[in-house]
């Protein structure tokens, strides 16, 4: 079979489960898994510039997921004009004496290299006595800011702009933090990276959770602006009703798989836009030169190649992209809700797509991410199925029959361990491995 039959086959088998999802359960379900399947590819994307390029593991894509989702906020959400004349100013005002203290820190650092344990000991006087400013300037603002009308609002808000002007957003973020991550983690051993990711991934989620006036923590953000009509706008339109009525479905699911389709739509533009900007990298001098760095820096090293440099580079921005999907799932969602970020979801299973599909090709990572996600989230009707099957014969009071029902949901995660073993068994460079060049 040769590599352009086999691309068309997985591809086609893809399309074909979806069509099957539409056929047996409903259009509306099928173009959901859809959508994820096209933010997931995009985060796959992201991830495997990182390793599949560059040889980087990162353990910390929830947090980076996360910052594209407090992007949506930041952007999209109108200001709460109470809560900023509450303590707006004085909570900004704290936050720059933070930012000049960590200036200020920086350069003692810098100017006292000469100064042997003197250094640490004044940079830390610098920090200490900095934070212990802003927390005596932000405290009381933020105390007042989550005091007003903390049931409805209790933060900030935002800026009030359409919400697609957070998908950038959303990759700047997380492009900052792993700048930050990058700066201090690369160029010492490679574990390394994985240990400040982790940790700085969930410091992330920590922040988001607790900082109120910020996201307004555990009590979410809802009710999102969408980039898309809303149903209820779509469902007086007569073109509606008369597609609706043709098809012979009711005009609510008609307008819901016109706003999923035109979702479908945004998010498998910015597929597109990231996949031909990371395939014409990866083929440039620049893509060739990271390869050859992955896979031997001290040979690219003799060859003058900095590599600290250029693999802060590519962390950042495969950050990016992944900042940039996230901020997206959060605009599908329509809400933003901190406690929903889980390492097992936006860690591990961006992990499994990457391997599945083949590190290094990034239409290997595109296909991984449909594929995994598919199942991801079809395991659980999929063992409903089977387990119903498979206790046909038996009777509805059976205590065996019912304790196979009631954990059939669990199947999706021996699902997950079953599908990546089988990969690493039969396909150990991914089902689109990385071509020989």
């Amino acid at each position: 079979m040769t590599p352009r039959v086999k691309h068309f086959s997985l591809f086609g088998a893809m399309g074909l489960l979806l069509i099957m999802v539409g056929t047996l359960q409903s259009w509306n379900v099928a173009l959901t898994i859809l959508n994820l399947c096209l933010i997931s590819a995009i985060m796959t994307l992201g991830v495997n510039i990182q390793w599949g390029y560059a040889g980087l593991f990162n353990a910390g894509v929830m947090g980076f997921t996360a910052l594209g989702g407090l992007a949506a906020i930041v952007v999209s959400v109108p200001p709460v004009p109470e809560a900023w004349q509450a303590g707006g100013s004085r909570t900004m005002l704290g936050l720059c004496f933070g930012g000049i203290s960590i200036g200020i820190a920086v350069v003692t650092w810098l100017k006292t290299a000469n100064w042997g344990k003197s250094r640490y000991w004044l940079t830390g006087a610098v920090v200490a006595a900095g934070y212990a400013i802003m927390r005596v300037t932000v405290d009381p603002g933020i105390a007042a800011i989550e005091a007003v009308e903390p049931a409805k609002t209790g933060f900030l808000g935002g800026f009030g702009l359409p919400i697609l002007f957070a998908w950038l957003v959303g990759g700047a973020f997380a492009a900052g933090a792993a700048w930050v991550v990058g700066k201090i983690a690369l160029g010492l051993r490679s574990d390394y990276l994985a240990i400040a990711t982790l940790g700085i991934s969930e410091i992330i989620i920590y922040f988001l959770k607790n900082e109120d006036w910020l996201t307004r923590g555990v009590k979410n953000v809802n009710g999102l602006p969408r980039p898309v009509p809303y149903e209820i706008d779509l469902q007086g339109a007569i073109w509606i009703q008369t597609w609706a009525e043709r098809l012979g479905i009711p005009v609510i699911e008609a307008s819901s798989i016109v706003v999923k389709l035109s979702y479908a739509a945004l998010f498998l533009s910015v597929l597109l836009v990231v996949f031909w900007l990371s395939e014409t990298a990866l083929k440039s001098p620049w893509g060739r030169m990271m390869r050859a760095i992955r896979d031997n820096e001290v040979a690219a090293s003799a060859m003058g190649k900095d590599i600290t440099w250029r693999h802060l580079q590519v962390f950042v921005l495969g950050s990016a992209v992944v900042g940039i999907a996230g901020a997206m799932l959060t605009t599908l969602d329509g809400q933003f809700t901190p406690a929903s970020y889980q390492p097992l979801r936006f860690t591990f299973l961006i992990w499994v797509m990457v391997i599945v599909g083949g590190s290094g090709n990034n239409l290997g990572a595109v296909i991984g991410g449909f594929i995994i996600w598919f199942f991801w989230i079809e395991a659980e009707p999929i063992g409903l199925a089977l387990m119903d099957l498979i206790t046909a014969g038996m009777g509805n009071d059976s205590a065996l029959r019912h304790h196979l029902m009631e954990n059939a949901a669990h199947m999706r995660l021996m699902t997950m361990g079953l599908v990546l073993l089988l990969a690493l068994r039969f396909a150990p460079q991914g089902l689109i491995p990385e071509g020989k060049r």
